[in-house]
């Protein structure tokens, strides 16, 4: 059997597994093991566990338990609600100010958590009722916070960039430094939209009324004084210095990455006890608790997907189909937008992780073989798994949204995103234009020439 016939077996074999419905972390197992079991030599189960264990065996990966527990000490707390009031607060004179605030508190949020879900349901399980009861569409205000949410997986500290690193054998600082332009590029065509569409809905609304229908909580205008404004900020102050902390700890050299997760996950936890009171045993059960959880599922999706790249490698099955698109003699264009494509299509039905542990062996030689900046690239792919986090028919988002606004027809939440993939295309675009969106920032600080 030929590297390329058994290469498509493996494929064929993944999907099938992974459609019978059994959890990411297990399929990949059980395929990567029965091809072991047919493929390998008998020994080589019995490494398994071995295995397994020294690819795990990283100090980058020890980064992502605590910066989850970052993530849920700010999600399972009431912090995530005060950073959008006093956002909020600032901006409601602007047209669509709710949104863009909620744009924003993704942002912010996401900078901290490194999480799309956690983002996604912690500022729009505040943010959503909001924005219905100030007369914005349930597509609109569910698409901005599923979109919103995107930005987990992209601005610093980001899970899935700690993974692309240790695949990539790239530096997490510069991946993280290159997120952030990138990340305000987004924000900023979100926030653009946010101001076209509640422009285009407070139209409809006045509208409406001036015809004698009823009148839309669209039109009610919010005043806030200076100083409701200002007692404001303290909401917002918390969350200023442990992002400058973490950051000034991280490129000041202060710091490795894994030492910086744990500063934040500390300073985190130190905020909600001082500010938020919650520092009893019986408070911090439920943080604890999600840490463990989700830190459990991600490492073993981990594990399981670096045990089926090394089948891959060993079969030569990873090595022949990058030597295969190699062979094609693609120009450099036309083989990014095919391997962005394939990136598109896998994150219709997998999660960021998987796509990242799965598809790099294969696609990161010829993109380096083409000239491509690997650390460009990671942050293009990136993007793409954005969309594919609000794609359906799996966009996990979507869900994540139906779960915390049950009332929204899925429909609507699906037209509701719609417009932010089409702006997430727009970033991808402008990031092929010109790179030094994502590459200026980390050869700046870094002086690379």
């Amino acid at each position: 059997m030929t590297d390329l016939t058994l290469g498509a077996l493996y494929g064929v074999v993944t999907l099938i597994v992974m459609c019978s419905g059994m959890p990411i972390a297990f399929a990949l197992g059980v395929v990567a093991i029965s091809f072991m079991f047919f493929f390998m030599p008998s020994s080589s189960l019995d490494t398994v566990t071995q295995n397994v264990y020294e690819e795990m065996a990283s100090i980058t990966l020890l980064s992502i338990p605590l910066f989850i527990l970052k993530g849920a000490a700010i999600g399972k707390s009431p912090a995530g609600k005060d950073l959008y009031s006093a956002i909020h607060t600032w901006l409601h004179k602007i047209p669509g100010g709710l949104g863009i605030a909620n744009v924003f508190a993704c942002a912010l949020f996401a900078a901290m958590a490194g999480s799309s879900p956690a983002t996604c349901s912690a500022i729009g399980s505040a943010g959503i009722p909001e924005m219905r009861k100030r007369g914005y569409s349930p597509g609109f205000a569910a698409g901005i916070i599923a979109a919103g949410g995107t930005l987990g997986i992209l601005l610093p500290p980001s899970i899935t960039m700690i993974l692309y690193a240790v695949a990539s054998e790239q530096s997490l600082g510069r991946l993280f430094l290159a997120g952030i332009g990138p990340g305000l590029l987004l924000v900023a065509l979100f926030a653009g939209y946010a101001v076209f569409r509640a422009r285009k809905e407070y139209a409809i609304a006045k509208a409406i009324y001036e015809a004698g229908g009823d009148k839309s909580p669209y039109l009610d205008t919010e005043h806030f004084t200076l100083r409701e404004k200002v007692e404001m900020l303290p909401r917002v102050l918390p969350f200023i210095v442990l992002l400058i902390g973490v950051m000034v700890a991280l490129y000041g050299g202060y710091a490795t990455p894994s030492e910086t997760a744990g500063l934040g996950a500390l300073l985190a936890l130190v905020l909600i006890a001082v500010v938020y009171n919650v520092w009893r045993p019986k408070q911090l059960m439920p943080i604890l608790s999600s840490t463990i959880k989700e830190s459990t599922m991600l490492l073993l999706i981990i594990g399981m997907s670096l045990l089926y790249s090394y089948v891959m490698s060993y079969l030569h099955i990873s090595q022949s189909a990058a030597q295969w698109v190699v062979d094609m003699h693609l120009s450099r264009w036309v083989l990014l937008s095919v391997i962005l494509l394939m990136v598109v299509v896998f994150g219709f039905f997998l999660p960021p992780v998987s796509i990242i542990l799965m598809t790099a062996p294969i696609i990161l030689p010829p993109l380096k073989e083409a000239g491509f900046d690997l650390i460009w690239f990671g942050i293009v792919m990136t993007v793409v798994m954005e969309m594919g986090l609000i794609h359906p028919p799996v966009g996990l988002n979507i869900f994540v949204i139906k779960n915390i606004a049950p009332d929204i027809p899925l429909k609507d939440v699906i037209r509701g995103v719609m417009p932010f993939l089409g702006l997430m295309f727009v970033a991808v675009v402008l990031l092929c234009l010109f790179p030094s969106i994502a590459t200026g920032l980390p050869d700046m600080m870094m002086g690379v020439k």
